[in-house]
């Protein structure tokens, strides 16, 4: 899995941060961190040319913050997105009064259903512009814009958290707080 430019280095390490850091023998401790040194000899031993360089650009130039450094440049991790138990060490916040969810279309039938479900992942992800939600449900194909009533699912005692980038997380969002366009 030869990484040769920006975009695929930043592809790899999500993969190897968030999904799979076993396909490289990577270890991350329970909160997510690698240690830098690891995942540099990791990656090269597995035919990814990754430079000390190179990872920090990949750190600095993410255009949604996706990855973390320890504040003694030992360690990265990923902000949020993690398919692995992860604990990301994130407090529960007050909400604003209501957040957006950015998907597809063709996922509107389940998501009337059975609300939003973190799937694969973790947590569901939630934003606070509705821009930032419509490029999300690009991603996936024609974008469904949802309004979540974050703040009424806050006070039925849903704990929502806020990462460092500023994406809003939480396990579920049942339908009944789901606003549909």
């Amino acid at each position: 899995m030869p990484s040769q430019n920006a975009t695929a280095r930043s592809k790899f390490l999500s993969l190897v941060l968030r999904h799979r850091p076993e396909l490289i023998g990577l270890a991350l401790d329970p909160h997510g961190w690698a240690d830098i040194k690891q995942l540099l000899s990791c990656a090269r031993a597995h035919g990814v040319p990754l430079t000390h360089a190179l990872l920090l650009d990949a750190v600095a130039k993410s255009d949604k913050q996706r990855f973390a450094l320890s504040d003694d440049g030992q360690r990265i991790r990923a902000q949020q997105g993690h398919s692995i138990d992860i604990d990301l060490q994130l407090e529960p916040q007050t909400t604003p009064n209501e957040l957006f969810h950015g998907t597809a279309t063709r996922f509107a039938t389940a998501i009337r259903q059975q609300g939003l479900i973190a799937g694969t992942r973790q947590y569901v992800h939630l934003s606070g512009l509705e821009s930032t939600a419509v490029a999300m449900g690009q991603r996936h194909g024609k974008p469904l814009v949802l309004r979540v009533h974050a703040l009424a699912m806050h006070a039925a005692g849903f704990p929502f958290f806020l990462t460092a980038n500023g994406v809003w997380l939480t396990k579920t969002v049942p339908v009944k707080f789901l606003e549909f366009p």
